[in-house]
């Protein structure tokens, strides 16, 4: 079974979209929002993943949800049949943090493979944890967001050298960093440095949750990748259909 967020209570965040961040923005691409995440950033915007009552986690909205109404069980088999059954040829699985749940995502994984070979599958992660050895040789590609500072995230959590270290040594793996202000790029720069994160795998990405917030950091963001030779990603899903779910 695997544990997946909702876009309402009993109905799983299985879709359609367009692959709004990173290097396949733009791509048609089903989705797989994961529940669950050991990290929490204040100004993430699928806090309904992980901050459920009892969690005191900082959040800047400070919204508790219900579990009940904000995760459903499933089973591998039922997911696959889901996915398969939805035009994409790429599959995204996102959170949350998927990789909590590698030895389910690998079962997963498998029976979509008999029903739909040759999918291109990419898992989107904070790069805390090791991927299931199940899992990983089933993986094209890993979109991999280590959290700064402005996440709230005390560092020894969130930015773990040896992770850190072999994302860097698997060539399917990009780096993308959301920045919120431009002194946030200091620490981009010192991860780049000590990990030799290459610049054409290295993505920044604007913070924020509305169109009008994105569009006033990009243009000073844009700036800083030009000068840098970092590559830049927007947050299309956004602009699009704003900050929903299942989109």
């Amino acid at each position: 079974m695997l544990t997946l967020a909702t876009t309402a209570p009993g109905e799983p965040e299985i879709f359609s979209s367009l692959q709004g961040e990173g290097p396949s923005l733009g791509r048609p691409s089903t989705f797989v929002r994961l529940s669950r995440c050991n990290l929490a950033c204040q100004w993430c915007d699928t806090a309904y993943t992980w901050r459920f009552e009892g969690d005191n986690r900082p959040h800047r909205d400070d919204t508790v949800y219900d579990r009940k109404a904000n995760q459903v069980a499933l089973g591998e088999g039922d997911i696959a049949a889901r996915i398969a059954a939805l035009p994409p040829d790429r599959l995204v699985l996102t959170g949350g943090e998927p990789l909590l749940q590698g030895a389910a995502l690998a079962r997963m994984v498998a029976s979509l493979n008999e029903l739909r070979p040759g999918m291109h599958i990419e898992v989107e992660t904070n790069g805390t944890i090791t991927p299931h050895p199940a899992l990983d040789p089933l993986i094209h590609q890993y979109n991999v967001s280590p959290k700064l500072a402005h996440s709230g995230n005390p560092p020894d959590l969130a930015l773990i050298s040896e992770r850190l270290a072999a994302w860097v040594t698997d060539g399917r793996a990009f780096f993308k960093f959301v920045i919120a202000e431009p002194s946030d790029l200091d620490e981009v720069l010192a991860l780049r440095d000590a990990y030799r994160i290459p610049g054409n795998r290295l993505f920044l990405m604007p913070e924020g949750r509305s169109s009008d917030v994105l569009r006033e950091r990009a243009i000073w963001l844009a700036e800083i990748c030009v000068h840098n030779g970092f590559r830049f990603t927007d947050r299309l899903h956004i602009h699009l259909w704003g900050d929903t779910r299942g989109t």
